[in-house]
C-alpha cells in the first residue's frame, strides 16, 4: 500500500509538472510578437481590456488574427484560468445555433433525446469568444442581447433562466453598423 500510494504521487506530481509545461508551450505558440505601430496599437488595446469584464468585439478582414487577440485578452484577464469557449458563429448550421448556444432540454425537437449544456453554459465563470458573429441569424441575436443585458440564458424548451457569469468577446470581418442600419444586424 505504502509503494502503491508513493507511486501515484510520483505520477501526480509528474502529471503537474507536464500540465504547467504544456500550458506554457501553448501561451508561447499562441503569443503575438512584432515590432510594427499597428501591432503596438493592438496590444495596447488588449491590455486596457484585458484587466476588465467588459465585453469586447474584435473587427478586422478575414485572416487577421482576431481569435489570436482574443486569446490575448483572455490570458491577461483574471479569467485565465477560467473556460475559454470558441465559438465558430459561421460554422454552426443555422437550424443548430440556439441548441448550441443556450443548450437544450430533452424533448425540446426531434432528436433531443437528453438535456444538453450549451456553449454559454459551458464558458460560465470564464470567456466565451464567438466568431464571426455577423453570422448569427436575427432570431438567435435576440437572446444574444439578453445575454449581454441580463447575464441570463434559457435552453430551447425551458421556461427557466439560467444565470451565468461569463465575459463575451465577438469578432467579426463584416461591417456590423452598415448591417445594423440594413436592418440584419441587432
Amino acid at each position: 500500500r505504502v509503494l502503491l500510494s508513493l507511486r501515484n504521487a510520483l505520477d501526480q506530481r509528474r502529471l503537474r509538472d507536464e500540465n504547467r509545461t504544456l500550458k506554457r508551450a501553448v501561451e508561447v505558440r499562441h503569443q503575438m510578437v512584432g515590432e510594427s505601430a499597428a501591432l503596438k496599437q493592438v496590444m495596447a488595446a488588449v491590455s486596457r481590456a484585458a484587466p476588465t469584464n467588459a465585453t469586447v468585439l474584435i473587427t478586422g478582414e478575414s485572416g487577421v488574427g482576431k481569435e489570436l487577440v482574443a486569446a490575448e485578452i483572455v490570458q491577461h484577464s483574471p479569467r485565465k484560468d477560467a473556460p475559454f469557449v470558441v465559438v465558430d458563429c459561421g460554422a454552426i448550421s443555422p437550424n443548430l445555433v440556439e441548441s448550441q448556444l443556450f443548450g437544450h432540454m430533452r424533448g425540446a425537437f426531434t432528436g433531443a433525446d437528453r438535456d444538453r449544456v450549451g456553449a454559454f453554459e459551458a464558458a460560465n465563470g470564464g470567456t466565451i469568444f464567438l466568431d464571426e458573429l455577423g453570422e448569427l441569424p436575427l432570431g438567435v441575436q435576440v437572446k444574444l442581447l439578453r445575454v449581454l443585458e441580463n447575464r441570463e440564458i434559457k435552453r430551447v424548451g425551458s421556461p427557466a433562466p439560467i444565470q451565468i457569469d461569463i465575459r463575451v468577446i465577438a469578432a467579426t470581418n463584416r461591417d456590423l453598423e452598415e448591417m445594423v442600419a440594413a436592418a440584419t444586424f441587432r
